[in-house]
């Protein structure tokens, strides 16, 4: 399979609403699913009072998880709560902090674990927060990630327009202007994510800046706004990432195209070409789970949960086309939650078993 596969979001109809319809929805005639729902994401499991300290290694140690502010990502912190809790560990709200302020909480002790560390996007908040010496950085989450820059497939094919080079092109960046200052609208990236950092650094070195215009804000609502103007036959370019909703309804490959890169322009030089030399201008990022060291070290029971736990991202895009369509609620979340585990029951006792093994003496 080249790289370049990762960058095809495609969905697999059946698949995708097997463990949300079929036993999501049977979870929901289930008493304990139900509880489940209802009960706040920070209320632990019960479990046996006559079960071995080996069997609850977190038993009486309260956690705190962070997230951005990226709706989306619920679903993935709290399925590290759930399991989390089945170790007997106290799980409380999750808290919203901007990723950069995250890690710095982490390696303070002022929190315990974030869920969606993006490496090697958020590299610098990991080293700005301490690096090694006060967090850990562990697992393979979720992944491949992608990021890149897509426009409608109809303006592509009508103007041959492969690579973000060609923008420099005042004619060709124009037909993308929606308000009419005569510049490109590249509907870009929230400020404080790290993706916003990566789409300044190429505006200039791709030198964009007298042609194209990097549109932040509210991602939720300026991709909201490019969807619409899509529908009513506008062209349209704009940043975005996998795993996440965007894709599925702007199909690469079907509605959209992603655009190549000139040459890799990355502020680590780090090598963004694919294997099929294609180049995107974005390094293929893996979600990792980062925990303060201390804490870590102290709960080597959560540290090998956190580093044997696997979400595969087409699982992410089918619960967020959920909450697209409306179940976006935190009952609804913890809902999703329920139905995977059930449907995955035999991985996620493992991911438990494992992870009591490490708790042993």
């Amino acid at each position: 399979m080249h790289q370049t596969e990762h960058f095809k979001v495609t969905y697999n109809t059946q698949r995708k609403f097997r463990w949300f319809s079929a036993l999501g929805l049977a979870a929901l005639a289930l008493s304990t699913g139900l509880a489940m729902a209802q009960t706040p994401a920070g209320a632990p499991a019960t479990a046996p009072a006559t079960a071995p300290n080996n069997e609850l290694p977190g038993k009486g140690i309260k956690v705190q998880a962070l997230q951005s502010s990226v709706a989306e990502e619920t679903f993935q912190t709290m399925l590290v709560d759930r399991a989390l809790q089945k170790l007997g560990y106290e799980t409380q709200p999750i808290k919203e902090v901007d990723y950069p302020a995250a890690h710095i909480a982490i390696a303070n002790g002022d929190a315990t674990f974030l869920a969606v560390h993006w490496d090697p996007l958020h590299q610098d908040y990991y080293d700005n927060a301490g690096g090694d010496a006060k967090l850990l950085r562990t697992g393979q989450y979720a992944g491949p990630a992608a990021q890149g820059y897509l426009i409608d497939k109809a303006t592509a094919e009508k103007y041959k327009i492969t690579n973000i080079d060609q923008l420099r092109d005042p004619n060709l960046a124009k037909l993308f202007d929606h308000d009419g200052d005569g510049k490109a609208d590249l509907t870009g990236c929230t400020p404080g994510w790290g993706c916003e950092a990566m789409v300044e650094h190429h505006m200039d070195a791709y030198k964009l800046r007298d042609t194209v215009q990097h549109v932040q804000g509210s991602y939720a609502a300026l991709i909201a706004d490019t969807i619409g103007r899509y529908q009513r036959g506008e062209p349209i370019l704009y940043y975005t990432w996998t795993p996440y909703w965007v894709s599925g309804v702007l199909v690469p490959g079907k509605d959209v195209v992603w655009l190549q890169v000139p040459f890799s322009a990355n502020p680590r030089n780090a090598n963004t070409k694919l294997n099929d030399g294609s180049d995107y201008g974005f390094s293929v990022n893996t979600t990792r789970i980062v925990v303060n060291r201390a804490w870590a070290e102290k709960n080597p029971a959560a540290a090998k949960l956190f580093e044997v736990m696997r979400l595969p991202i087409a699982d992410i895009n089918a619960q967020n086309e959920r909450m697209r369509t409306g179940e976006n609620g935190q009952e609804d979340i913890a809902r999703h939650t329920e139905g995977w585990i059930k449907y995955h029951q035999q991985v996620f006792d493992g991911w438990i078993a494992q992870a009591r093994a490490a708790a042993k003496p």
